[in-house]
């Protein structure tokens, strides 16, 4: 009878956790390299300092749909889209398998504490502890921490894009201020956030057809 009251609650709970869940996914790095934790358990990150290159685009394996069993809402299946690229079986349940551990964290953890932050001037606060628990903590931080490394590597003075980076920026403070001589703030604290998704429900199945992440200034959020 318990389970009989809160089955719509749970469905509600579940499209909306589905939809969140996907966006976080899409922001995933495809640097599946740095992302799989070694033989020792831990995470086979680039150590500080490491130059690193962008990556063809490409599409990672996502989970497109859900389908909720209406007489027993703690039973469902999982609809898995492959991506581009051809997965052996065994590694298609595993990667699979990953994926279903990120909806049941999202669906458990509360949705305030779903975040990670490697912000240097809050080093007490880079993921919150029951988050910091799940694979999928573990995983988005990781992902933060490569995106960081890769936005230090594009913007290095010394690299070709970094160089013309920077030539912009003088170029455009001299023609504002007639002078390069000027104090600049280069920490800015970035948040990337769902935007919108477009889903299509058809009985007790949803589909995620569309989703898109923001990137936002802090101030931007706020405000």
């Amino acid at each position: 009878m318990y389970f009989q009251r809160i089955s719509k609650r749970y469905y509600q709970k579940f499209i909306s956790i589905f939809i969140l869940w996907s966006f976080s996914l899409s922001v995933l790095s495809p640097v599946p390299s740095y992302a799989q934790p070694s033989s020792s358990g831990v995470l086979n990150l680039p150590p500080l300092g490491t130059l690193m290159t962008t990556t063809k685009e490409f599409t990672p394996l996502l989970v497109k749909g859900i389908t909720i069993d209406p007489k027993n809402p703690l039973i469902f299946e999982f609809i898995i889209d492959e991506g581009e690229k051809n997965i052996e079986a065994e590694d298609l349940r595993e990667q699979s398998m990953k994926l279903v551990k990120y909806f049941l964290a999202a669906l458990t953890v509360p949705e305030n504490e779903m975040w990670v932050n490697l912000s240097p001037y809050e080093k007490d606060r880079i993921i919150p502890k029951t988050f910091g628990q799940t694979a999928m903590g573990r995983d988005l931080l990781a992902q933060d921490y490569i995106l960081k490394q890769l936005t230090a590597s594009l913007t290095y003075p010394e690299n070709e894009i970094g160089n013309r980076f920077w030539q912009r920026v003088y170029a455009r403070a001299y023609e504002k201020f007639q002078t390069t001589e000027i104090p600049q703030d280069t920490f800015n604290k970035i948040w990337i956030v769902p935007d919108k998704a477009v889903v299509y429900e058809h009985g007790n199945t949803a589909f995620v057809l569309e989703s898109h992440l923001k990137v936002m200034l802090q101030e931007d959020l706020l405000a």
